[in-house]
């Protein structure tokens, strides 16, 4: 499949953004905690969600989709888990499938899961994960592409990552929760899906705190029940909207949103020149007369989130002078560059450098996307280009942003997309 885009329109009017991505997912690999229903409200209706709700199928759930005043709701009931083989066709689609070893151990004590697949953007070693998992007393052995881990009974100690990856965090937050006394984890993740899956694990009963800071501390119970909880906003989605805004010399009303959420993007895009206004749950956005060129570094949150990265690449291209993108997370997040490149665009890179000298307009082309927010980057792209754009790899873009082109197509874009 691919969008074609016939680009030159500037978007105006209002977006919602969907429930979060990247907190859906811990949500759902948390569920397998739970001794009793649990219903998500806001859940996105995404591939990978689709491929998380598979593997809950598969150990044993029962996953479903409920209607709710117009919104979806997704309910799991975990009571009859029983499997504790990750399976390895849905491992190889979904590198969060990775989440799910924490809780089984916890509430299984063993758990076997392939290495596991996803965007193509470096290296993301899990050794955090496993190292994290083995402090609190898993024996782990990794052989022909697997890993297997058992735990008779995890026991509470002292984690220190030593970088603060989101998904080793939630990872060992979930396998702490059933755990024998107190876990404390140094140097953690601060993202704000950290917050939203301790207040979720909290509302089934686990005593956690310090999400959101350097240090967690979770104290073990014996027991979780269910909970009924909505899914914070898509920062991401939101920031790739306010980017379209941007880029096309449009105006859009972001709603659904949490702005603190997105300081980061905010500030970057204020000083390219755009207008950027915010209230209790929505950002207004305005383009510039001029975009004006900025340096961008990327950095564990709260710094400008590398998810966001080759979107403000696409807006810079078209931004008068010189920018310098630094990209210190993932090693092969530039594989946009060329593809930008195809549409008229004028960028060197070096290592984890790219330099882009704006230019007056970029020419619509046919690009690939090769994962999530490379492919998002992309379409942007095509938004502000001159012609008509072919994006193929859509199920990249599918992984991570629901029904993107229906909501961009309800704002002005002239996209649809064609098998």
């Amino acid at each position: 499949m691919q969008y074609i885009i016939d680009g030159g329109v500037p978007l105006q009017g209002t977006v919602r953004i969907s429930g979060a991505k990247n907190a859906i997912l811990p949500l759902l690999a948390a569920t397998v905690l739970a001794s009793q229903k649990c219903l998500i409200h806001d859940a996105p209706a995404l591939n990978d969600v689709a491929v998380m709700a598979e593997i809950l199928r598969r150990l044993g759930a029962s996953v479903r989709w409920l209607e709710d005043n117009g919104g979806r709701v997704l309910e799991v009931d975990p009571r009859h888990i029983c499997v504790s083989e990750v399976p390895d066709d849905l491992v190889r689609q979904m590198r969060s499938s990775i989440f799910l070893m924490g809780p089984l151990l916890g509430r299984l004590g063993r758990v076997r899961v392939a290495y596991p697949g996803g965007c193509a953007i470096g290296p993301r070693p899990i050794d955090l994960h496993l190292r994290g998992l083995e402090v609190l007393g898993a024996r782990i052995h990794e052989r022909f592409g697997y890993i297997d881990a058992e735990a008779t009974q995890l026991v509470g100690r002292e984690v220190h990552l030593d970088f603060p990856s989101v998904g080793a965090t939630e990872n060992v937050m979930m396998a702490a929760v059933l755990a024998q006394g107190v876990t404390v984890i140094r140097n953690a993740a601060k993202e704000p899906e950290i917050v939203d899956l301790q207040n979720f694990l909290n509302h089934m009963g686990a005593r956690i705190k310090g999400a959101g800071l350097d240090v967690i501390r979770v104290e073990g119970v014996e027991r979780l029940g269910g909970a009924e909880y909505a899914v914070i906003p898509d920062r991401i989605e939101a920031g790739t909207l306010m980017v379209a805004a941007g880029i096309t010399g449009g105006e859009l009303l972001i709603d659904n949103c949490i702005p603190e959420h997105l300081d980061a993007i905010t500030a970057k895009l204020r000083e390219t020149g755009t207008f950027v206004e915010e209230s209790t749950n929505r950002i207004h956005v305005r383009a510039a007369d001029r975009l004006i060129a900025v340096d961008i570094k990327t950095l564990p949150y709260p710094g400008f989130p590398t998810d966001m990265q080759p979107q403000m690449m696409a807006l810079l291209c078209l931004a008068e002078g010189t920018s310098i993108v630094t990209e210190t997370i993932f090693e092969n997040r530039f594989k946009h560059v060329e593809e930008l490149r195809r549409m008229g665009a004028q960028i060197k890179t070096e290592g984890r450098t790219a330099v882009i000298r704006g230019v007056p307009m970029l020419s619509g082309a046919a690009v690939e996307a090769t994962d999530l927010r490379n492919g998002a980057a992309l379409i942007l792209a095509g938004l502000a280009s001159e012609g008509t754009t072919l994006v193929n790899g859509v199920s990249h873009v599918e992984r991570g942003y629901e029904q993107l082109e229906l909501k961009l197509a309800q704002v002005g874009a002239r996209i649809r997309k064609s098998v």
